[in-house]
């Protein structure tokens, strides 16, 4: 914290709104198709695909296509259909865990703790 001044201090308020600002963006919010959406997060759920990557070429942010990505996932994003949704899961990526002779696979979603106690029970028979 700083000590008190022993002058006084004037205040002025600035306001800058943008629509008055020489320069200032007038891009609208964007909207994007169903079907857009669903190639997208379809090719970002290939395996080896990079979200960045496809982000950048089709034009959007990649956070965009993350959170896209994700609602997909959950089943929470009302903008996906049933059908895109479980078109964009069968593509999505697999992890495949090898002990010994033994290989475990599972979705690039599951669980953690799950996949750590189906690891645990592998090892242990």
């Amino acid at each position: 914290m700083s000590a008190p001044s022993s002058g006084t201090r004037t205040f002025r308020k600035i306001e800058a709104v943008a629509e008055r600002l020489e320069g200032a963006p007038r891009q609208l919010r964007r909207r994007w198709s169903d079907e857009f959406k669903a190639q997208a997060v379809a090719e970002a759920l290939e395996p080896g695909a990079s979200v960045s990557a496809i982000a950048h070429r089709i034009g959007i942010h990649p956070s965009q296509l993350f959170a896209w990505r994700r609602d997909a996932r959950n089943d929470a994003s009302p903008q996906h259909s049933a059908g895109e949704v479980a078109s964009a899961r069968a593509a999505a990526p697999v992890i495949e865990v090898v002990l010994g002779d033994i290989v475990v696979r599972a979705g690039a979603d599951v669980d953690e703790a799950h996949l750590q106690r189906v690891i645990r029970a592998v090892r242990s028979a």
